[in-house]
């Protein structure tokens, strides 16, 4: 059935099931030991923007290593994972065409924005264990946390709730040599809330050169210093390092999965970072009506990697400040609310580049030789925000929204002079990007929303350049327009919940990065997209009894993603499906709980993915089943142990875990596409809890 014929079932479902509204009160839902519910978790979305808010109830499906899988449950929301250092998010086919990391979007931690001053963002510098919830905006509707076309990911960090003190360790060993501990320190008595932890993971890796070694910690703490004030402080800080197997040919891929790329194993190519994240937030209350949160925040990051092409050396500081002002007012006997804000984030990144002798150093891997370049980029991105939320009616709500965004690259070639210098400046024009939302309730807990809402996404400073490293004033930001309509459900007393949405966006002056070089891409403006497809979510909570408790749900994202106007040189792929896109996904699963003991399944099928503009090359679809169980006992009301033990890919399939598309063929090699998922493997780990 086509993804257009679903608009009307949507939109006529609420009526078809709001017979079902049950009769009797609203039940107290009961939290255990074993799994916290989800629903109870704060949206950060501004208003009625719709979001999806995930928590310990899906984090507890996977391994505590595996914050991609965890995300991966989102409809609509993909993370192509080439190792635990290296994930490329998508939002509804949004950021499939970088080549590296995570761009167009904005990652934000406890309201704080953690996104470069190029838009890009490292979801693996946080530590899963350390989170209480993940909250996801797809699209640009979320104006409060930028307007980019991919949306937002807000991280919160996990703190006590009520007054008590708590010590807590977690555990983990598994396969490839995986050992795991997370220390944690949670109290909570009058006005401070004080959160520390610190965790140690290393392991081997399922390939060669793929050693993971990180160490960090983080306190989170608050002080209500009066009645209209509190003050927090939060530090984050990362530390390690990851050996980087890259990618395989559809040769080496098929031989043998474990080997890294030759030329990566013979430089023993890596990267260490160490990462530190400083922020210190006021909240005041000028009324019950209206109050500000403000934070500023300084983030510094040291990065060194040795590549087989060249050593990478480079530092980045940023700082920057973020204000929101919350309010509401009386409107014709309603209550209307209202948000305004901004936020600036400016960083100073210093960069070089030196030879790599590797090949002259007798196997002992890279070996630093002469500089070849020496760069210093400052980099500036302001947003203002504000929106508006009315009820025109009992149950139809209103929200205008509006983003205003100014960006500003400066690039400093220090290595190069005369002619051959490079230096130069970008300055964007100020961009304003407008929302609407309606959310319409026709019974208590189902409504149907609607959203219309414009977008854009900055090119890297790297993206402006031209082959010769000019700045090239032609590149243009990304522009888009977003439409969405959707449904949330529950029904049969609350057991099953529907969560369906459909959108279309359609996107202008698509960046796309070329391959000039090992390392080296330019962009250019190449046409138009269009993004349009459904995002599904089913759930079902099945008490049984007081101890027996029985939750399938079913995730579908159906992605009809297609090149509108795309002419690269001599080539047209007008019409083509955008590369990088898996066309179905589903993520399904069942978790059961009986008293102290659960036991959850999840499955995840990815369908096919063009790795060529032309699609003349596709990856293999491929079906992938986790499972973990465990047990939770308390001892004299203070002590809780805890037990579990998984298996990943317990079929054993050999699959992609990510992609790279369009690859190049460099010195008559053949072009590596694919970075290997791991294969079957196991974790178990023992948690110990004492309460004060």
């Amino acid at each position: 059935m086509k993804a257009s014929f679903l608009f009307p079932v949507l939109l006529l479902f609420p009526f078809l099931v709001r017979a079902q509204e049950p009769a009797q009160k609203d039940s107290v839902t009961r939290l255990d030991e074993v799994v916290l519910t989800d629903s109870v978790r704060v949206k950060n979305a501004v208003g009625i923007v719709p979001s999806r808010v995930i928590g310990p109830e899906v984090f507890q499906n996977y391994s505590p290593i595996d914050a991609v899988s965890a995300i991966n449950q989102i409809p609509g929301v993909y993370i192509l994972s080439g190792a635990l250092n290296t994930n490329r998010i998508t939002i509804r086919g949004v950021g499939a065409r970088t080549p590296f990391g995570t761009d167009k979007l904005r990652l934000y931690y406890n309201d704080i924005p953690v996104t470069n001053g190029t838009g890009f963002s490292t979801i693996e510098a946080f530590d899963l264990e350390n989170l209480a919830a993940i909250e996801v905006i797809k699209g640009p509707k979320g104006v409060a946390f930028g307007t980019n076309l991919g949306g937002a990911i807000i991280l919160d960090s996990r703190e006590r709730k009520e007054e008590s003190t708590e010590f807590r360790n977690n555990f983990t060993v598994g396969s490839y040599a995986l050992l795991k501990n997370n220390l944690s320190f949670l109290h909570k008595e009058g006005k401070l809330s004080l959160g520390f932890h610190y965790g140690h993971m290393e392991t081997d890796g399922y390939r060669d050169n793929n050693r993971f070694e990180r160490d960090g910690f983080l306190l989170n703490t608050s002080l209500k210093i009066s009645k209209k004030n509190t003050i927090s402080l939060l530090v984050n800080h990362i530390d390690y390092t990851a050996q980087i197997p890259s990618s395989l040919s559809q040769t080496a891929f098929d031989e043998d999965p474990t080997q890294a790329a030759f030329t990566w194993a013979a430089s023993q190519g890596f990267e260490t970072n160490n990462y530190t994240l400083l922020g210190l937030s006021l909240n005041h209350k000028f009324s019950d009506k209206l109050e500000n949160n403000i934070s500023i925040f300084y983030t510094y990051l040291d990065h060194f990697e040795p590549r087989p092409f060249n050593i990478l050396d480079e530092f980045t500081n940023g700082y920057g400040f973020r204000t929101r002002f919350s309010g509401s007012f009386s409107l014709g006997g309603q209550n209307a609310q209202y948000t305004f804000g901004g936020e600036l984030y400016k960083d100073e990144y210093h960069w070089g580049t030196f030879e790599n002798l590797y090949q002259e150093n007798n196997g002992n891997g890279s070996l630093q030789g002469n500089r070849l370049s020496d760069n210093t980029e400052f980099r500036r991105q302001f947003n203002g925000f504000g929106s508006l939320t009315i009820p025109l009616t009992s149950r139809l709500i209103a929200q205008a929204g509006l983003n205003i965004n100014k960006t500003k690259y400066d690039f400093r070639d220090l290595f190069n002079s005369g002619a051959q210098n490079t230096s130069a400046e970008r300055n964007f024009k100020v961009i304003v990007m407008p929302s609407l939302n309606l959310d319409y309730s026709f019974v208590l807990d189902q409504k149907v929303y609607a959203n219309v809402s414009r977008g854009f996404s900055n090119p890297s400073l790297e993206e402006t350049l031209t082959p010769d490293g000019v700045i090239n004033p032609d590149i243009a930001q990304e522009t888009g327009t977003n439409y969405e309509v959707g449904t949330l459900l529950s029904l049969a007393n609350k057991k099953l919940t529907i969560d369906a949405a459909l959108y279309r966006m359609d996107i202008k002056n698509l960046l796309v990065a070329q391959r000039v070089g090992d390392d080296q891409f330019v962009g250019k403006n190449a046409g138009q997209t269009k993004h349009q497809g459904l995002d599904l979510e089913m759930n079902y909570d099945w008490e049984l009894s007081q101890k027996f408790r029985i939750s399938p749900f079913v995730n579908y994202t159906f992605s009809d993603h297609s090149f509108v106007d795309f002419v690269d040189g001599e080539n047209d792929f007008s019409g083509n499906p955008l590369t990088g896109v898996p066309k179905h996904r589903i993520n399904s699963g069942l978790r059961l709980q009986w008293g102290g003991f659960y036991w959850n399944t999840t499955h995840q099928f990815v369908d096919e993915i063009s790795l060529r503009d032309e699609n003349t090359l596709y990856s293999d679809s491929f079906n992938v089943f986790n499972s973990r169980l465990g047990y939770r006992t308390t001892f004299f009301q203070k002590l809780t142990l805890g037990l579990d033990f998984g298996m990943n890919n317990i079929a054993n399939t050999r699959y992609a875990q990510s992609v790279l598309i369009n690859a190049g063929s460099f010195g008559g090699n053949e072009p590596r596409y694919f970075y290997p998922g791991n294969d079957r493997n196991t974790y178990g780990g023992i948690r110990l809890s004492y309460f004060l």
